[in-house]
């Protein structure tokens, strides 16, 4: 099933701060409109970011999906197009087994930063990025693939042993 997810509570505490009140009122990403393509993402802190300077911001979300389909991670646009802040990798992809994964849970993090020549400011419940469900296709003649995946960010960028 596609769907968003807050992080467990333990999650939560390890990654982001020992607050049950901020854990229990925070939101799930949501459609601003009926022809929405992307579901917004809020920040969870309040976070100043310099010029030249990046910041990671935790979401304290998940995404479950289909196993054909990946999330991708956009900035908004208000913020890339108005005052010069962008995902520091562009476009975030979240494939479906990184939902649960054992290191982290599948929490999201971006991690943004500041192009212009002011200070940027953050608040607690400001929509900073959107997330974008799509189906992928893969090549018909692929040999099978045995490595499943173990952990978060950059998982799969370590050779196995």
């Amino acid at each position: 099933m596609r769907k968003f997810e807050k992080i467990s509570f333990e999650q939560f505490k390890k990654d982001i701060i020992d607050d049950k009140k901020l854990y229990n009122n925070y939101d799930l990403p949501k459609r601003s409109t009926e022809k929405s393509a992307g579901y917004d993402i809020k920040s969870l802190e309040n976070v100043s970011i310099k010029p030249g300077e990046s910041k990671k911001i935790k979401t304290g979300i998940k995404a479950s999906m289909y196993s054909d389909e990946v999330l991708y991670l956009y900035i908004r646009s208000s913020l890339g197009f108005k005052y010069d802040i962008s995902l520091s990798n562009s476009t975030g992809v979240i494939d479906s087994d990184y939902y649960n994964n054992e290191s982290n849970e599948g929490h999201i993090v971006l991690k943004l930063i500041n192009h212009g020549t002011e200070d940027f400011e953050i608040k607690i419940g400001d929509r900073i990025a959107q997330g974008v469900f799509m189906k992928y296709l893969s090549v018909e003649d692929e040999e099978k693939i045995n490595i499943k995946r173990t952990g978060g960010i950059g998982s799969t960028n370590k050779e196995e042993k």
